[in-house]
Formats: structure tokens, sequence, C-alpha cells
């Protein structure tokens, strides 16, 4: 039996972070929340995970620092950044680096859902559970 893909959600506002995995849910996607980047750098669902939504600004590692990890450590995941505090500054160098999305909370439902539409064009494996 294999697992299948899903999205990580790592956000480190309990709210945000299980609205995000609810719609995500609610749209077909197996979603998993972890509440920091350490914690889902220490889970075993890196591999698995086909999009990673992750906030910018959280305690120990930014998303934009996770991102960054996750590349250099050869296990780039297509990463959708979003933050309460937006800053051009971060996000012309997060979307030069290559993260695929900069959305600022509150985000909308479509902007969230073109977004991972965008990461799916990086990786054949993000699909709705349901279509």
């Amino acid at each position: 039996m294999s697992i299948k893909p899903s999205i990580a959600v790592v956000e480190d506002d309990d709210s945000v972070r299980e609205a995000t995995i609810g719609l995500l849910r609610s749209h077909g996607f197996i979603a998993k929340g972890f509440a920091s980047a350490d914690e889902f750098l220490k889970s075993n669902r890196i591999r698995i995970t086909s999009c990673l939504i992750a906030d910018v600004q959280m305690p120990n590692m930014s998303g934009l620092a996770l991102y960054g990890h996750l590349v250099a450590s050869g296990a780039p995941i297509p990463t959708i950044l979003i933050t309460a505090y937006p800053d051009d500054d971060i996000r012309a160098r997060a979307l030069s680096a290559g993260v695929t999305g900069y959305l600022t909370k509150p985000f909308s439902e479509t902007d969230l859902l073109d977004c991972i539409s965008t990461a799916a064009k990086h990786n054949v494996l993000i699909s709705p559970v349901h279509r």
C-alpha cells in the first residue's frame, strides 16, 4: 500500500493552520499540519509532501529558511509562503529563490488554489483526491 501525496501546512498560528487544512481537505487534498519548521523537518512526511505551505515569520526558522534548507538538502518541495506582514524585499528574495507563491493573509481560497495549481506544474504528484 502506498501513501498518497500530501500538502504540508507549516504555520505557528493554530487557527490559520487548521483553517488552511480544512480548506485543502474540502477540495479533496490530503493535508497535514505542523506547528513549526522543526516539527516538519523531524516528521516522516518530507518525502511524500508534494506541496509545502509555510508561514514566513515563525520562531526559530522562517518559511523562507525552511525552503532553503529543503533545497540545500536535495529535497526541494514546491513551496507557497504565507504572511500577515508582507514585505516586498522578502517576496522578491523568495520568488527569485524558486518559491512558487507568496500570499498575504488573509488570502483568498482562489489565490491559494491558483498557487497550488502552479506548484502542480512543478510536481506531477499534486492532484486532489477527488475531482
